[in-house]
């Protein structure tokens, strides 16, 4: 069964930023698919199971942004 979650994400401002991001996040084990608004700063994520917060925190930290 799927697992979706979602974060903020700070930092982000241009499509190179989501993309970054999404392509940090979609290496994480699991992950399905990654989605991201940049104007509300939204990264909604679905995958095969739960994927811890802190986990998701350093892929996102590793791209070069923060989560809120």
């Amino acid at each position: 069964m799927a697992s979706t979650s979602t974060y903020t994400v700070t930092g982000m401002t241009c499509g190179h930023c989501g993309a970054s991001v999404t392509e940090e996040v979609r290496e994480l084990p699991g992950v399905e698919q990654v989605d991201v608004v940049l104007e509300t700063g939204s990264l909604t994520l679905t995958s095969t199971a739960p994927i811890d917060r802190d986990v998701v925190r350093g892929a996102i930290e590793e791209a070069g942004y923060q989560l809120a």
